[in-house]
């Protein structure tokens, strides 16, 4: 029962919510529910009925519940750190917030895996294995703040996935509670690649769509031998587009290798943290080398020669610890580091070809000038996934609207050569409508069925990942039940 000092809410749903979570842990009023009304994808805005924040698996299972049974639309949410919109509850929804599911519940290093809660935090999992020689491989820009939970309905990636993979390359085992309230478990005691249908792939990038997460195992690893890392000027986009594929073409997977332009540069050394680079230079690239020390000073003389090639102005290797520290440290504000150069900014996550870069960088330099605006272009140049930051100022009338219709050509332009529309961002609210540059209305709906097996009342962040149903999707559908009676 409420807390009897409290006074009831007048909504006879919070007062039951509260009931299962207690008082203290749930939010309603209007003031309270403003901080989440959107994500990282501030665009677009709507309130939740309430907030609420389960500490244990139990009390997510109870609040699903009876969030199904009473047909109250409801979402999960993490850090709130998502780029597309995901956690934005566009139908009053009930936020489920896991931050207090915070805990590393248990580490197994002669198996290399650990067990963690959905509400723990990205980067804190490598520093508490640090000590012991481990780390944990996925590692978006947000990582000091993001969590993993997050990480696996984003099927989020990272600097270092072009070695060693996203997300889902690294989930050995997940405990989800489904939009009935049911708790399932997909291959337990670590082992991912049990018969049948891959469950674990399935979930893992679903946007919260299919279930909720509320244990996760992960796969550790051991820290490298040795580590270096090389940062490479050039006064050329083309030059430096040409020197990633030419690195990868020697034979060459690099741990990491990034690439930013010049109003990336500019707005990175405005930030929190710069690192001098040259104000005149048109871009440059961050490359990581690991894995056993014989061998590694062979591979960063045979990227310094491909850098020289491609008429790279500098190129040089970090001498310290502290001073790649600083380089990557430089890197990773990137996103933010735009807020000191335009008022707003929207970044967008498509994937092309490694051999397209050239092209698609002069396509989205082409686009930016038809719609007036700036856009920065960092990004994960190895594996090809592009970040381009269109910068706006939303108090300037249309200039959103603007960086809508950019963020929308940039993604078509990634989808022309072959592209994909999202890397590790996710899909959301913000790029459902684009779905259809890669996805026929047949594929569309064959995933859709998907959802339903799983979410079948769409009371589970409905509105998200999939377009509107097009007028010939409708149309098919009334033929169907028409013939059906």
């Amino acid at each position: 029962m409420l807390n009897k000092k409290k006074q009831s809410s007048g909504d006879r749903h919070i007062d039951q919510l509260a009931n299962i979570v207690g008082t203290d842990a749930i939010l309603y009023k209007k003031a309270d529910l403003l901080s989440y009304d959107c994500d990282g994808f501030a665009i677009e805005k709507a309130l939740p009925k309430a907030v609420v924040f389960p500490k244990n698996t139990e009390e997510v299972a109870a609040l699903v519940k009876y969030c199904s049974e009473h047909q109250l639309p409801f979402l999960a949410r993490g850090a709130g750190t998502g780029l597309s919109g995901g956690a934005i509850p566009l139908h009053e929804e009930v936020i489920i917030s896991l931050v207090k599911m915070k805990k590393l519940i248990s580490v197994d290093y002669e198996n290399r895996q650990a067990v963690v809660q959905p509400g723990f935090v990205n980067l804190k999992l490598t520093n508490s294995i640090s000590d012991k020689g481990y780390y944990y491989a996925p590692d978006p820009s947000s990582q000091y703040v993001c969590t993993i939970g997050g990480n696996v309905a984003e099927n989020a990636g990272g600097a270092h996935c072009l070695k060693y993979g996203v997300t889902t390359n690294h989930i050995l085992g997940l405990e989800v509670v489904l939009p009935d309230g049911e708790v399932i478990e997909v291959s337990e005691n670590g082992i991912p690649d049990t018969p049948g249908y891959d469950l674990l792939g399935l979930l893992t990038g679903s946007e919260g769509t299919l279930g909720i997460v509320t244990k996760i195992t992960v796969r550790i690893l051991k820290n490298p031998q040795g580590k270096q890392t090389v940062l490479a000027y050039f006064d050329d986009v083309k030059d430096g587009s040409y020197a990633v594929s030419d690195i990868v073409s020697a034979g060459i997977v690099p741990a990491a290798l990034e690439m930013m332009d010049k109003i990336a540069i500019e707005g990175v050394e405005a930030g929190s943290f710069p690192v001098g680079h040259p104000k005149d230079i048109e871009a440059l690239l961050l490359i990581e080398v690991d894995g056993i020390t014989a061998g590694i000073d062979e591979q960063i003389e045979e990227i310094l020669n491909v850098c020289h090639q491609r008429k790279v102005r500098e190129v040089k290797v970090a001498q310290s610890e502290a001073e790649r520290g600083a380089w990557w440290a430089n890197r990773k504000t990137g996103f933010g580091a735009m807020g000191a150069i335009s008022p707003d900014y929207l970044v967008q996550d498509g994937v092309i070809p490694r051999s397209t870069l050239p092209e698609v960088l002069n396509n989205i330099s082409k686009i930016s000038k038809e719609y007036g605006l700036r856009i920065a272009n960092i990004f994960h140049a190895g594996d090809g996934n592009l970040h381009p930051l269109i910068l706006f100022d939303s108090r300037v009338p249309g200039d959103t609207e603007k960086a809508l219709k950019a963020g929308t050509a940039c993604l078509k332009a990634c989808a022309d050569v072959g592209g994909s529309i999202t890397g590790e961002h996710g899909v959301g609210i913000e790029k459902k409508e684009e779905m259809r540059f890669i996805f026929s209305d047949e594929e569309l709906e064959a995933q859709t069925k998907i959802r339903e097996v799983f979410n079948p009342e769409n009371l589970l962040n409905q509105g998200k990942l999939f377009p509107t149903p097009s007028r010939c999707m409708d149309v098919k559908k009334v033929v169907k039940d028409t013939v059906a009676h």
